[in-house]
């Protein structure tokens, strides 16, 4: 009785590997039709044989699918192209601007990874973006952020803030420069936290430590406690990171409900510098649910598309600076010159105790030592960093370590690499069963 049992087995086992052939030949013949197919439709249709019109008669739906696709990657590649507005174009959108800040009784500001761009901090998602490069496979530099300073565009909105125009602004950035620019703490929202804080979460209410270097060195996706702790009830401090994926848990310097409220008194939302592709997801930041003719203004400040472009009472495809520039003469006001001495973030900051000096490895926020220094251009090609002279010819970017920046991009190219090899592995298994 056990042989039949036995050989009952072997003859399903077979049966199972035979089926499992089928649809890998299946899959194969599928793969190579649709290859085919996608190489004929590459084909204008006047250089098309009989055969081949007979193949794509053959299967309609995969010829639909196919075009449909086509259609959806080619809008794609329209909405990731920078656009730029003629000057004589961008001067008269910035007038129809400076009109509406001048008539607008509560403007909020919404900001984006391209304000900092000037700052030569990378955007996400532009021809040159984090996320951009990363999809094409190409490397992505990081640096220390601790060299970047507050552009034009950063001065600009301190002064439009000191001036009345601006009420609140709210930041998509991690990067500190509203912080550094002057803009006072009680108008900003950091939405996705700000590099420089690190927070003590235990304490009610929460206890902020601003720093002068990035504190999220040690941190990254869903580990955010920083190696240093409290001063005062010794519990693990955290950065104040929200990583793609996370959502916010901190007051500060979050300030959400600030945002909302501010979002809800506003008759003009201005967006500088973002593709709106997350923000668009806060609903409760664009006042939706008022009636049509109560909603607020919307001008849009981007080279690139943004879901938001069909409900914006005007789109200016520009550079922020430059239209920053235009706005502020516009309104007779002066662009603050950025000063090291005046940084406010050196008043802000909480010193380290003794014992963790050695928390840290990355560069340091100092003050200048020498007069000729005070004064800085709106960029950040310095080749100091906390003091002294780098290796601008160094070339290895695996050996960065500081930053939320740095960390997602080689987690990122990490996880690329592990799926490669997991597909390769794969590849090689189906072989040998074979």
């Amino acid at each position: 009785m056990a042989e039949p049992q036995g050989s009952e087995e072997t003859s399903s086992r077979e049966a199972r590997k035979i089926a499992q052939k089928c649809q890998l030949l299946v899959k194969a013949e599928t793969r190579a039709r649709k290859k085919k197919i996608s190489e004929i439709l590459k084909k204008p249709e006047e250089v098309r044989t009989q055969e081949e019109v007979q193949i794509l008669q053959q299967s309609p739906e995969v010829v639909a699918d196919m075009q449909k696709r086509a259609r959806r990657r080619d809008k794609l590649k329209e909405q990731l192209k920078e656009v730029e507005d003629p000057p004589e174009l961008l001067y008269k959108k910035s007038c129809e601007l400076s009109a509406a800040v001048l008539q607008a009784r509560h403007l909020v500001v919404y900001t984006g990874a391209g304000i900092s761009t000037a700052a030569s901090i990378p955007d996400y998602r532009g021809p040159n973006g984090v996320w951009t490069m990363l999809q094409q496979g190409r490397p992505v530099e990081t640096r220390s952020l601790t060299d970047a300073q507050p552009t034009v565009t950063h001065m600009a909105l301190a002064r439009l803030h000191q001036e009345g125009y601006v009420k609140y602004v709210v930041s998509q950035n991690c990067d500190g420069l509203h912080l550094r620019s002057g803009l006072p703490r009680n108008a900003l929202s950091e939405v996705h936290g700000n590099m420089y804080i690190e927070v003590c979460a235990e304490c009610d209410p929460e206890t902020e430590y601003i720093r002068l270097f990035d504190v999220t060195e040690r941190t990254s996706l869903h580990r955010h406690v920083t190696d240093r702790n409290c001063h005062s009830c010794g519990e693990p401090l955290r950065d104040s990171i929200v990583h793609f994926g996370e959502r916010s848990c901190l007051e500060s310097p979050h300030n959400w409900e600030d945002a909302m409220d501010h979002a809800k008194k506003a008759d003009t939302i201005l967006c500088l510098g973002s593709s709106l592709k997350v923000l668009k997801r806060y609903s409760c930041l664009w006042g939706m649910t008022r009636v049509l003719h109560k909603r607020p203004k919307l001008f849009i400040v981007n080279l690139q598309w943004t879901p938001k472009d069909d409900n914006a009472t005007l789109k200016i495809n520009g550079k922020c600076d430059e239209l920053m520039v235009l706005l502020m003469k516009k309104l007779g006001l002066e662009i603050p010159v950025y000063r090291r001495e005046n940084d406010p973030i050196f008043k802000l900051a909480i010193p380290l105790l003794p014992d963790e000096h050695d928390s840290f490895s990355t560069c340091q926020l100092t003050l200048p030592t020498d007069a000729t220094s005070l004064t800085t251009q709106h960029n950040s090609d310095s080749p100091t960093c906390n003091g002294e002279e780098k290796d601008t010819d160094q070339k290895d970017h695996s050996s960065y370590k500081p930053g939320w920046f740095g960390k997602g991009c080689g987690k990122r190219r990490n996880s690329a690499a592990k799926r490669r090899k997991s597909n390769t592995a794969t590849s090689t298994s189906v072989k040998l069963s074979d």
